[in-house]
């Protein structure tokens, strides 16, 4: 049952309305007419989120707890039941964490997110690189800018924080005019560094998440492929191709092409045998 596609739908409608429901919460006009529903229905939501991690840990007993994303399902309910008040009052603004279950529920979403967590080790080389590339520039703006534009370059941490403003392309075009009204070729210095930052740094980082994101695609459909070529080789000898769906057919039409290409050629060799016996 748990493993039931309805079961999963429901499980995911209950997020996305728990979701609108803290969004309401966060408007005191709702909160002072409809507070106490809101309320009732959020409690009544996260009882039923319990129930549902207690099937699942029924169905699955031990492998429950060999999955980690039944383990984050586990810490994010368990928040959600801790107590709002006293020391844990910070803890109430916490359940809004009830929805990333989407992310646990959903299985396109957890492919994004293995693909994301497959791609760390490659950013955080770029990061060491975008880090040196940071640095060096600081202490090259801060020696060069910093007695014509001391509220941007005055001292190492302030041109730190400004090349990371233009890092992120926000307004370094009037950074670099109010440079440049002291030193006319400052704009060197910026362009140098946005394409370097910007245009291949940031781009290093999409380019490395979109093959870990495609390598962790690829490695499913394999596994999907394999795992489907053994349940579709067993149906054609005991039920009927209709109960197969698409894939499986396709798996099966294949098979029967190599079975009687392999045929055709156990003939050939048996029809060239036989010549050479007469001869």
């Amino acid at each position: 049952m748990v493993e039931a596609a309805w079961f999963q739908a429901g499980v995911i409608t209950l997020i996305l309305i728990n979701a609108v429901i803290l969004g309401f919460e966060t408007s005191e006009r709702l909160m002072e007419t409809h507070g106490d529903l809101l309320t009732g229905v959020d409690r009544v939501i996260l009882a039923l989120f319990v129930i549902e991690l207690t099937l699942r840990v029924y169905a699955h007993r031990k492998g429950f707890f060999r999955d980690p994303w039944n383990w984050f399902d586990l810490i994010i309910v368990g928040i959600a039941l801790m107590p709002a008040s006293g020391p844990f009052a910070v803890l109430r603004v916490l359940r809004v964490l009830r929805v990333l279950r989407l992310l646990s529920v959903i299985p396109t979403l957890r492919h994004v997110v293995a693909g994301l967590f497959r791609a760390l080790p490659g950013m955080l080389s770029i990061l060491v690189l975008v880090v040196l590339l940071l640095y060096v520039s600081a202490v090259m703006a801060t020696k060069l800018f910093a007695e014509h534009a001391p509220q941007y370059f005055g001292d190492l941490w302030t041109s730190l924080f400004t090349l990371f403003q233009i890092f992120t392309a926000d307004g370094w075009g009037n950074i670099a005019k109010e440079v440049m009204k002291g030193q006319p070729l400052a704009w060197i210095f910026f362009v140098v560094f946005v394409l370097v930052s910007t245009l291949i740094a940031l781009n290093l980082f999409i380019a490395v998440a979109v093959e870990a994101l495609d390598k962790a695609g690829h490695e499913e459909r394999e596994a999907g492929g394999g795992s489907a070529g053994e349940r579709g080789a067993e149906p054609e000898e005991d039920g009927p191709d209709g109960d197969l769906d698409g894939a499986q057919r396709r798996i099966l039409a294949e098979l029967r092409a190599l079975r009687e290409e392999v045929a055709h050629l156990r003939e050939v060799r048996i029809e060239q045998e036989d010549e050479r016996s007469r001869v």
